[in-house]
This record gives structure tokens, sequence and C-alpha cells, in this order.
């Protein structure tokens, strides 16, 4: 299109590209059409238009268009539609447009005060004129939104904030996406259209052919599986809300549950738009396990997206609150998701923080949560600093977002309503068949505890005396040096997220044939051997945790019954006092509460003795705010009727995991051509989310200071960062990947001897 003087446009062709400008209206159009469709299924389609045709009317003036045409710099362009919804969309819904509209480049800001370095929205919009609409755009007319949500309390209003926030950053980045592509000549590979019903008929031929493998009649563990699986699947007609599915570990919940989601899904598929599942897991080390076992029994489709924080950046380059280039590529180049596929596996960190957040780039994908079965795996592990607003959240999807909800736990659900705890959920459908009956019938193993604390020394000698025996420690130092005490004995072997993805499944297909026949297998692990991997021991060593994962280490052992009950022995012990020895800070509060309930209860797993423990960790606590330790409900309830939410607050609040994770790409041999064809086509793209989610089986999480420390002296570089900021950092340094333990980030400058030896 010619770039005449009286033309406004919205957007320039990317860098080197001839094509057509965008005209501004037709951007404003396709956005606000885009993001109607992302609303429909939470009832505000009308809203969300009215944002995508506002968002970017401050393009509208002669400054930007002087810049876009590369005569000037770069201006504020999303307080003006902020400022027009303000003034002509209602006082009300438009104060909550206006947050939307603001913040759609640089996150949602608090309503009165400076926070996470962004001006408050009320700041923005003081003393600003109105602005016009450009020519060809024209709202439409809202419905009685306030009197539809007049009755909602402050965390609703603030939910629904955030949820047309993302149905605009998702239409906003869509509509960009398209346009750069288009004047590329470049497919857009988003989503993937594979229907749940397609995906439902490939499970059930899954599961069919394992049960025909069974024989007649199959094993008793094998027959409770069957019965588990019957339960859930008859219970799948059940109208839309909250439900649970307790299951001892080992009972088969995982494929159940999976199973229900789809049937459920497919069965209200017409009547209540369910059209995904989310399955939430509480580490980020199970993801790829239990994505890896959906793909496996959903073949040959490919429908599953695994996603965690891997990368997602801390440090992305931003030249202002509003700066995206004059192509709007700019804002494309993180490798975020939106959730557009049938299947998405994610971390609870993931899920939970992104609901709180106020970054675009986390928000983005939230409006696709909107119509979703979502499983919540070891739904007893929510954060206790954050469980209140975690239940509300859920309560939340459930009620004004169309969302049907399984509480997955091997133990009870912890987070019902009680006398003792008057803020659980409410309404909550058992999907299990008598689950007091299924917890005696997976009974299997013996529970000792060892009351003197183990030293190093201790444990080694232990598993000396044992040909197969599995030890499970809080960390990965521990892990580590137990290792290295024991590495002389045959069988040896330790796993540890000091390993990437594609390397633990390596070293866990070789341990499975080991077992099978019988040779060896002296296995030193942290919690990620606990939950998602099927695998079987006579005997398990776990150090002092929490309840729920002293459980899912019982479910390590004799997890066929091969044994009798009891000859499957699982030994608890309290590491010897060391510095480098201690579990994670957020592990250490379950930690402790479960200390208090195995000195009271022979049999930490009974249930006598995870109602005392659940008592201590959760109900004991709401009196004095421990469930809600950043008062974040409060927070929402003053700023109900003001509508000056504190958003970005919030979001710096609630970090389940504080001293935060950062990714380093390493250089596992067996992938060495992969991953450096990987990186090579990293130098090119403009979009990095498909190359993204490939390089996620090679990646490994360090504390975010000691990424810092490995770059600054030089073992680590980022790849255009640039562009892309910190999300991709590679180790130059192979030394400090080693086939057995792992990534040591403790010397950056450490060599291998041999390499240092000429002709070595």
């Amino acid at each position: 299109m010619d770039q005449n003087e009286h033309t406004v446009f919205a957007h320039s062709p990317p860098d080197g590209v001839e094509g057509e400008w965008e005209p501004l209206a037709e951007h404003l159009i396709k956005v606000g059409t885009l993001a109607a469709g992302c609303a429909k299924r939470m009832g505000h389609p009308e809203v969300a238009e009215a944002l995508g045709l506002l968002h970017d009317i401050g393009k509208n003036h002669p400054d930007f268009q002087r810049y876009i045409r590369g005569k000037g710099v770069s201006v504020d362009h999303s307080t003006a539609g902020a400022v027009y919804a303000a003034k002509h969309c209602g006082a009300k819904v438009g104060r909550l447009m206006a947050f939307a509209i603001a913040g759609h480049h640089a996150g949602l800001a608090n309503g009165l005060a400076m926070g996470g370095g962004l001006t408050p929205l009320t700041e923005r919009l003081r003393d600003k004129p109105v602005p016009a609409l450009p020519a060809g755009v024209e709202l439409p007319a809202l419905p009685a939104t306030w009197q539809r949500i007049s009755g909602y309390g402050g965390f609703s209003r603030a939910f629904l904030v955030r949820m047309l926030f993302a149905c605009l950053i998702d239409a906003d980045r869509l509509a960009t996406e398209a346009y750069t592509a288009k004047a590329k000549g470049e497919p857009v590979d988003r989503g993937c259209a594979i229907p749940l019903a397609t995906l439902r008929a490939s499970l059930t031929s899954y599961l069919s052919g394992i049960t025909q493998k069974l024989g007649t009649p199959p094993a008793p563990v094998n027959a409770l599986r069957a019965r588990v699986l019957d339960s859930v699947l008859e219970k799948a007609t059940l109208p839309p809300g909250l439900f649970s599915l307790t299951v001892p570990t080992g009972g088969g919940k995982t494929l159940a549950s999976l199973a229900f989601a789809l049937k459920h899904a497919e069965v209200h598929a017409e009547e209540h738009d369910l059209r995904r599942v989310v399955y939430v897991i509480p580490f980020t080390s199970i993801v790829e396990q239990t994505a890896g076992e959906f793909r496996k029994a959903l073949a040959p489709h490919d429908a599953v997206l695994e996603h965690h924080s891997n990368f997602d950046p801390k440090n992305f380059p931003s030249k202002g609150e509003d700066d995206e280039g004059k192509d709007g590529v700019h804002k494309l180049q993180l490798a975020t998701e939106n959730w557009d596929w049938p299947i998405v596996v994610t971390t609870a960190v993931q899920f939970f923080e992104s609901l709180f957040s106020n970054r675009p780039s986390r928000c983005r994908k939230l409006h696709n949560i909107a119509g979703s079965v979502i499983v919540l795996d070891e739904a007893q592990t929510l954060p206790v600093k954050f469980l209140l607003p975690c239940l509300e959240a859920i309560r939340e999807l459930a009620t004004h977002y169309g969302c049907s909800i399984v509480l997955c736990t091997a133990t009870q659900p912890a987070i019902l309503k009680r006398l003792q705890f008057e803020q659980g959920l409410e309404n909550v459908r058992e999907l299990a068949p008598d689950p007091l009956a299924l917890y005696q019938e997976l009974k299997r193993v013996t529970l000792t505890r060892i009351k003197e604390p183990q030293t190093v020394d201790a444990l080694a000698a232990r598993l000396r005396t044992e040909p197969q025996i599995l030890c499970i420690v809080n960390n990965r130092r521990h892990a580590r040096d137990l290792h290295r005490a024991i590495q002389d004995q045959p069988g040896a072997r330790l796993l540890t997220t000091s390993l990437c993805a594609a390397h633990r499944r390596a070293i866990l297909a070789d341990i499975k044939a080991d077992l099978v026949e019988g040779r060896p297998v002296r296995l030193v692990a942290t919690s990620l051997i606990e939950a998602g991997v099927d695998i079987s021991f006579p005997v398990v060593l776990r150090a002092e945790a929490g309840i729920e994962s002293i459980a899912q280490a019982a479910g390590r052992c004799n997890r066929e019954g091969e044994l009798a009950p009891e000859l499957g022995k699982v030994l608890i012990f309290k590491p010897a006092d060391h510095e480098n020895h201690k579990p994670p800070p957020e592990l250490s509060e379950f930690a402790k509460t479960a200390g208090l309930i195995l000195d009271k209860h022979d049999d930490p797993l009974s249930l006598a003795a995870i109602e005392d423990y659940f008592k201590e960790l959760y109900w004991l606590r709401t009196a004095h705010d421990g469930l809600d330790a950043a008062k974040i409900l409060k927070s929402l309830d003053v700023t109900c009727k003001s509508l000056n939410f504190p958003f970005a607050d919030i979001a710096n609040a609630f970090q389940i995991i504080k001293d935060s994770q950062a990714p380093i790409i390493v250089p596992y041999k067996p992938a060495k051509d992969d991953i450096d064809k990987l990186l090579n086509d990293l130098n090119y793209v403009k979009r990095p989310g498909a190359i993204a989610r490939a390089l996620q089986q090679y990646i490994v999480q360090v504390p975010r200071d000691s990424r810092r420390k490995l770059t600054a002296a030089g073992a680590v570089r980022l790849i255009r960062c640039e562009e892309f900021g910190d999300q991709f950092a590679v180790l130059d340094n192979g030394h400090l990947y080693d086939d057995i333990e792992g990534l040591d980030w403790d010397d950056p400058t450490y060599m291998d001897a041999k390499s240092l030896i000429c002709g070595g």
C-alpha cells in the first residue's frame, strides 16, 4: 500500500521485506474480532471487541505516524485507548477496560501507586485529552455488563480484568503475527485442531490394548485400576463443576483422570463448550514424563503441549511501556504459548502464577483456560502461603468460566470445606469407587522410621547391602554426594534435575530394563522419581518430607504387588545435619510438619495420620492469615468498590518459588546434532516458540544468580539477547555437563583435566 501522508498505519512491513503497510483501522478491527472470539466462552465478547478496537487508537496521533515513517521516536500509544474507554464506556466498566488497554504492552499496573516499574492507571489517565476514534472504527453497543458483574466481589472483578486482558493480548499478538507472516510469505505455525473425540478414541484403544495384555484373571492391582477407570468413565456424564479423584499411588489415576477429562469434555462439548484438557503437575521435573505418557497413549496424534517456565523471560529488552517497534515484531519474539492445544501439560507454578500475573506473556493464555477440564494432580500440594487465593481461583474458574476441575490426590482431599476449614471447596464430587477401600487394597508396603539421623556414609552402607534399592533425598547436592559414596557399586545410578529431561529418560529406560532382568540397581534420586514414573523397587529409603511425598515414595515400592505387602519396605530417615543436604525452603515446611506426625503415628499414611497432617499444615493456619501470607484477598476486597486493583503488587507477591530458576541449554551428547541444528535455526527466526518447545528436553534449571555467574565467566552465552532477552542461554563450557551427574554450576571455570592433556 502506498504510504502517503494521509493514510494512518498501525504497522510497517518487517525489516528487509517489501510489502503492504497495515492500516490502523484494519488492525483494530482484526484485533477486535479476534478478541471477541476469545471472550465468547466468558460471556463478554462485546467488551473484548471494544478492547481490541481501542487498544491502539493512540497510533492515530501525528507523532506516532511520524515515528512509523522513520521521522521521529516511539511515543505512548496505549494511554489514548484507556482514556477513551474510561470516558465513553461507563465509569466502572470503562475503568476495568482501561487497565487492559493501558497495560497491553508493559503489563497491568496498580490502580493508585507505582509498582513493578509501571505508572499507576490513575496517573496515566489524569488530565489526558479524550481522543477521537480513527476513521472506519465504530464501537459495539456494550450490554448491561456492569449489572451482570455488580454482585461480584473484588477477587472476581479483578479476575475478569485479567481474563479480558488475556483476550486482548492474544488477539493483538495473533493479528500482528498473521500480518508479518503474510508480508514475509511465511506460514503461521500455531495451535492444534485435533478434536477431543478423536483423542478419546485413541486413548480408549490404548487402554483396551493394555487390558488385553494383562491376561485372565488380571492381577489384583490391575483389577483395581480397571475398577477406577470404569468408575470415572461412568461419572463423566455428570454436570461440569468440581470433582475429586482420590486414588492411592499406583492406582492408575494419571490415565484414569485423562480418560475422565476427555469423555467429560466430549459429553459436554455442545452444551457447555468444553474444548481442552489442562493437566497441572506439581513439579517441573515430571512434566515431560507425564506429557510423554500422554503422547504414547494418544498416538499417532501429536496433540500434547507441555509448558512450564523454561522460556518465560525475566529480562526482556524494552525501551519503554509502549515499545513494540514499527512493524510490531518485537512483541512476537517471546517464546510464549497461548495454550491453543487440545491437551496442555503444565506445572502448578506456571498455572497459578499466570492466574495472578500482570505480564502480557504470562497472561496471554488465560482466556484459553475458560471451557477447559482442569486436572490438578496432587492437589494437596498447593502452596501453603497462597492456598486461599488458589482456592478462590479454582472456584472462580468453575463458577464463571465454564471449567470442570478434578482434584487428583493419593491421600485425602485436604482442601475441601469442613468444620476446621470453612474456606475449603464445596460441592466436590468424588470419582473414585470407595477411596477408603482402595487404600486398604493398595497397601503394599511396611513403613518404618529410622530414629537416628543418617549421614552419607550410613546411607551408603545401607545401599551396599541391597542389590535393588531406591534412595530419595530432598536436594541435588545431597543426591550427588550420596551417589559418589557408592559409585563403585554395581548398578549405582543418579537421577536429579541436574540432568536434562532427555538424559533422564534414557537413564530411566536403562534402569527399568535392569530391574526387569534382575540386575543390580542402586538408584539415588531427588523427588522427581516420585510422580509420573512407573517404576518399582523392593526397598525404598526416603528422606523426611511431606506426607504426600512419603506416599509417593511408597508408590515406587512393590508397585505392582509383585511381593507380599510385608516384603515391600519403605524406610523414612532424617538426614544428618549438613548445610548442603537441607530441603529447599518451599519443601522444608512440609517436612517439618510431617516430622510431627511421624512422632505420633506408626503408619504416617494411615487416614488418622493424614488427617493430623493437614490439620497442622492447613487448617490451624486460617486464624492468622497463614494461608494468604501476602494478603491478596484482603487487598482485592479493599479495592472492590474503587476498582483501584493492585495488579502489579499482587503479581510481585504471588511467587510460589522465590528463588527463581533460569534455564540453560546443555550439550547432551546423544542429541548433539539435534541441539546444534535447533541452536543454529534460532539465529534466523523471528518467532522462536516452536524451537523453544523442541529445546525444552535439553534444559537444566539453575538458580538465576548462578546462571549470571556462569554467563559472566564465559561458560554460558545468551542467544540474540538484544531481541530475545534472557530466554535462550546455552552452555559453552561442555566440561560442566557430566555424563553421570549432569550440570555442575559451582565452578564456572572448571575444565576436565583429561582435556588439558595433549592428545587426551
